[in-house]
């Protein structure tokens, strides 16, 4: 029997644990996990009534191979609310709705007149290299003031990143794509948008076709064409949180999940890895490192040291959660909607709020609404060490303004990650290049995990099932 050993019990791990056992059932797989619990950064504490997500909030609904999983997991997804849809950016000292449309961004005050007529210069702009940072991507095709106002809390809210260091390609490769294919965003907008009307003219032409009632609005997740090149569909969890789908992996696991037992080291003995673990060493003929950049680094250390250099370049910002819970009538905003953002130009200590019990149900107790704002990330890490009261208190004063707070929270909780999200900067696709080259001198060694080629649930799913798939291709075939 084929023995495969998976360090890192987060989802990544899990979900290739699960892959592979779903592909070939006659496989040893075991998960070596370090915490005492599994999960990594998809955290739901539930408390006082309240559901706090300590990471992960979430996935979107555009990627079919999570749903398929919850359906095997039998497990039932829960998509956001009405209210997700209504996103806010702080400008100007108040909040300013997100506009929905073309016509209602040209309205808005979001940019400055010179600012939205700078924008049709990119039907004009030469497309750039194969990769750049997003800030001068943007710069060049949109202008200083749309990346101040508009892509810099995107890349804050998605990466707790910093646009002038991080990889467009990598990052958003979507974006990147419709340049390339059309020569511009806006040309490629009006396109898609063309497109995406005619597909759904011709459902609508087909259900009539077949005596089907139109008045059931069409699912826009079947159209071939995305008309926005951001990340699209319905923010997605469950109804007790997002730990939902890995307590359901590590179940479907049945006792093949270890936790409290840490991977340090890893050896080659013939054929057969040694994993070298705190309660002893572990043969397998093959290996998963699903641990994140940095703790895969260690582990390979003595092993491959050029790979384990180039691992451990990998940087990651830190973030602090902190979530207040409140009495309904102790803060006056309506709160209708998913929350906001803050451009890092306005000089603010945080990066934004969620308003949790407005986006799912359960996250508070009847009457009572929960907040979840981030602070620190790449460009201000230093405030994601602050300590317990300062935090508090910064984030209180940033919130009481902005939302009209009564009084303080009834309930703080506070998550700490120092190294929470890998930052995928310029160079991040020769760094995957090296890996892949390292990897190739060691049949049967593989890395999954965000670090890599997406920071999302969804993606950390699909990159795991893939490899899966690849193993189990290369063990049969």
């Amino acid at each position: 029997m084929i023995r495969i050993a998976v360090a890192g019990g987060g989802l990544s791990g899990l979900a290739a644990a699960y892959a592979l056992l779903s592909r070939n059932d006659n496989l040893q797989v075991v998960v070596f996990e370090s915490d005492a619990r599994a999960g990594g950064k998809i955290w739901s504490d539930k408390t006082d009534g309240f559901l706090c997500e300590k990471g992960a909030n979430g996935f979107l609904d555009n990627k079919p191979m999570t749903l398929e999983l919850c359906k095997e997991l039998g497990i039932s997804p829960l998509r956001s609310n009405e209210n997700s849809k209504k996103r806010f950016i702080y400008s100007g000292g108040k909040l300013n709705a997100l506009p929905d449309s073309p016509p209602a961004f040209l309205k808005s005050g979001f940019l400055s007149w010179k600012g939205k007529l700078r924008l049709a210069l990119d039907l004009i702009a030469p497309k750039g290299p194969d990769d750049e940072t997003v800030a001068d991507f943007v710069i060049r095709r949109l202008g200083k003031e749309a990346l101040e106002r508009l892509i810099d809390p995107m890349c804050s809210g998605i990466f707790a990143g910093d646009p002038y260091k991080m990889s467009i390609k990598h990052c958003f490769p979507r974006i990147k794509e419709l340049e390339q294919e059309y020569g511009s965003l806006i040309r490629a907008m009006l396109k898609l948008q063309k497109a995406k009307k005619k597909t759904e003219a011709e459902k609508m032409r087909s259900c009539e076709d077949k005596n089907f009632s139109t008045s059931q609005p069409l699912n826009s997740s079947t159209s071939q064409s995305n008309v926005s090149p951001a990340p699209s569909g319905t923010l997605t969890s469950f109804h007790d949180g997002a730990q939902t789908i890995t307590d359901a992996l590590k179940e479907k696991l049945n006792g093949r999940v270890t936790l409290g037992v840490s991977a340090h080291g890893i050896e080659k003995k013939g054929n057969l890895y040694q994993l070298h673990t705190s309660q002893g060493i572990v043969n397998a003929d093959a290996v998963i490192l699903a641990t994140p950049a940095y703790a895969s680094a260690e582990i390979l250390k003595d092993f491959d040291r050029a790979l384990s250099q180039t691992l451990s370049g990998i940087p990651y910002a830190p973030v602090a959660v902190v979530c207040f819970g409140y009495r309904r009538d102790k803060v006056v905003h309506d709160l209708n909607g998913f929350g906001f953002l803050i451009p890092h130009i306005e000089n603010r200590n945080i990066l934004g709020t969620l308003w949790d019990s407005s986006i799912f149900p359960n996250r508070a107790p009847e009457g009572h609404i929960l907040l979840r704002t981030m602070t620190g990330g790449a460009k201000s890490p230093h405030l994601a060490s602050l300590n317990d009261n300062v935090l508090i208190n910064t984030v209180f004063d940033e919130l009481k303004p902005l939302i009209s707070l009564k009084e303080e929270p009834s309930l703080v909780r506070i998550y700490r990650w120092e190294k929470a999200i890998p930052q995928y900067v310029i160079g991040h696709g020769d760094r995957l290049r090296l890996i892949d080259e390292r990897l190739k001198s060691h049949p049967n060694l593989y890395l999954t995990g965000n670090a890599y080629k997406g920071v999302g649930m969804n993606d950390c799913i699909e990159n795991a099932c893939k490899l899966a798939d690849e193993i189990v291709m290369k063990i049969t075939g």
